[in-house]
């Protein structure tokens, strides 16, 4: 049931430039027009330091419509906001824009997190099949010979039966992982402090220590959120337990990985890994991560990107529709899961 249109809040979009053109669709402006009154051509990019009209929207704005990009939510944006009663960001964390003072202020925020992580999980199951398979070494040693080749030898112990997956973090992306495993014959590892045994179970995971983790599986992935706490969890002594031919996966942050000693494992061969992301977030022209043949090295693609941005919007325009009726949030941000979440 859509709201009547004397009953629809009213909505300002605030994100980046060039993200609104990518998030919203005709048929994405068509159902935010009938949910709610907004000005679709008015994005806005700066809250700190507004227009005209963005000051004018912002003055009577019951929700704001975010995703990345978004001005941080500071007392004095808040100020100037004084009928703000909600942020739905259409996108995955919010760290970035929400303050204490929006939790100060009472605001409700929803977050579609839970539609970004879907992206990130495919391509985590992805890359585990492929680095069980060796997929990248044989194509890196097909490149180099260019012909015949003793491919038995090559790939002897390749493949992914009984392998065992370690996953550091049962965030959303890692408990979608685990998920999506399940239907291989894979052992499981999960390493989270937050989980417990009679979870793990009903998970179909066998719950480890960290170290434990890194010896035993064969393909590391991270999951885990970017903390003080997390800061280099994986770094050279953990990385020296990881069995030699192991992968090491990051699709979360780059500091959770000490990438100076997991340099030292690469370059000799030791190791493998996939790199979605690396601290910093652009290696420098002369990183050995570029040309390492045991490395497949992304640009932070693992997330929504291309069409898998309309996911998140119908996630976002969901939760909006919810809001304008009057019904909770499906998917809320609670302050206190903020300091153990991406």
């Amino acid at each position: 049931m859509q709201p009547t249109p004397d009953h629809r809040p009213s909505v300002l979009l605030a994100m980046g430039p060039g993200i609104c053109e990518r998030l919203f669709e005709p048929r994405h402006r068509t159902r935010l027009a009938a949910l709610a009154r907004t000005d679709p051509a008015l994005v806005a990019h700066d809250l700190a330091h507004p227009a005209p009209p963005v000051a004018a929207a912002l003055a009577e704005a019951e929700v704001l419509f975010t995703c990345w990009g978004a001005t941080p939510l500071t007392p004095r944006v808040l100020a100037a906001a004084p009928r703000l009663k909600a942020v739905v960001h259409a996108a995955g964390s919010v760290k970035h824009h929400i303050t204490d003072a929006c939790w100060e202020r009472g605001l409700t925020v929803s977050s579609a997190a839970g539609a970004n992580a879907l992206p990130v999980a495919e391509y985590t199951l992805a890359t585990i099949l492929l680095a069980n398979k060796r997929v990248l070494r044989s194509a890196h040693v097909y490149r180099e010979v260019r012909g015949d080749h003793d491919w038995r030898a090559e790939l002897d112990g390749a493949g992914n039966y009984r392998r065992t997956v370690g996953i550091v973090g049962a965030s959303r992306i890692g408990r979608r992982v685990i998920e999506l495993l399940r239907p291989f014959d894979l052992h499981v590892l999960l390493y989270d402090p937050f989980v417990r045994a009679d979870e793990a179970a009903r998970l179909g995971v066998e719950p480890v220590a960290l170290d434990e983790l890194c010896s035993r599986a064969d393909v590391v992935s991270v999951h885990a959120p970017q903390l003080p706490e997390t800061h280099h969890m994986i770094g050279a002594r953990r990385l020296s337990l990881m069995r030699t031919g192991a992968t090491l996966i990051n699709t979360a942050r780059g500091s959770l990985v000490d990438e100076a000693a997991l340099l030292r494992e690469l370059v000799p061969g030791r190791l493998h890994a996939v790199l979605d992301v690396t601290d910093p977030g652009l290696p420098p022209a002369d990183s050995p991560l570029y040309d390492l043949p045991n490395v497949l090295l992304t640009p932070h693609v693992a997330g929504s990107l291309g069409n898998e941005l309309h996911r998140m919007t119908d996630q976002a325009l969901d939760e909006l529709e919810r809001y304008a009726q009057g019904r909770p949030f499906a998917d809320p941000v609670h302050p206190a899961e903020l300091g153990r979440s991406a």
